[in-house]
């Protein structure tokens, strides 16, 4: 990963682009065409692997209440999420085919359909986002691979921020970069880097996705760039999670939410 001073002071140019999606999230209810409102729900069961969100004028409120239950006991502890996904797919009930195999073991324990619902393949992905400040929370937005080949697998994260990594002065770390799972194309190249600015306000995090490259940028500035990329579509991945830890949970605590103002897609102009 090539990070400043090594990179140049350079600011995002959109003029290189068309803006093809624009999701803000206003509408009365979630679009279907677009998004799965579970994670990773072949996992689980639909009641826990449920988002629980709002929508507003000021977009999408993802949220994890006092009485939220884990999403998979079973598999992944007490981990909880609140996630919005652009596909899905798995295998038959009590198999191990799925997307997003996070650990040995998995058995699949609700079947799901294709749904090829959002995936992007290059172009420009950003995200304007509130992240919760909680010390157990972790907000992001990552995109994979929609593994109908178990092989294309990648991830591309544009965003990750532990509340943990949040100071009093709303200055954080911010997680990006590339992971390859299964994909032996690509290798892990992942690095947290300083955001100076309040994050608590709203920041936009975006990845210029090519073949062989991507950018990425932190309110239009170019903080890291990464030689590689996967090189097939994508799915996105707009979640909350809730770690645990030996401190507990208590209701004065919650909810832990998070804000999206927005998510686009931009394609480059005369690919």
């Amino acid at each position: 990963m090539r990070l400043p001073p090594d990179l140049p002071h350079e600011r995002l140019d959109r003029s290189r682009y068309e803006l093809v999606t624009d999701e803000r999230f206003t509408g009365a209810s979630l679009d279907p065409g677009r998004w799965v409102p579970h994670y990773l729900p072949q996992w689980s069961s639909p009641e826990r692997s449920a988002a629980r969100y709002s929508l507003g004028p000021e977009g999408l409120t993802l949220r994890i209440d006092h009485d939220q239950e884990a999403w998979s006991p079973e598999f992944n502890g007490e981990l909880r999420v609140s996630n919005l996904q652009t596909g899905a797919r798995s295998g038959e009930v009590g198999s191990g085919s799925g997307q997003h195999p996070f650990r040995d073991g998995l058995l699949v324990r609700t079947a799901q359909l294709d749904q090829r619902l959002w995936l992007p393949h290059y172009g420009l992905i950003e995200v304007h986002l509130q992240p919760s400040t909680h010390p157990r929370a972790l907000t992001a937005l990552w995109l994979i691979g929609f593994e109908h080949v178990p092989e294309q697998s990648g991830e591309l994260c544009v965003v990750e921020i532990f509340g943990r990594d949040i100071r009093p002065d709303g200055s954080a770390l911010v997680g990006l970069g590339v992971h390859p799972f299964r994909d032996s194309a690509l290798r892990d190249d992942f690095v947290q880097v300083e955001s100076a600015s309040d994050v608590r306000l709203g920041r936009t995090y975006s990845v210029e996705w090519m073949p062989g490259l991507a950018r990425f940028y932190i309110d239009d500035e170019l903080v890291a760039e990464a030689d590689q990329s996967p090189d097939y579509p994508l799915q996105l991945m707009l979640n909350l999670y809730e770690l645990p830890d030996d401190a507990g949970r208590h209701e004065a605590d919650y909810p832990l939410t998070a804000t999206v103002q927005f998510v686009r897609e931009w394609h480059r102009i005369g690919r």
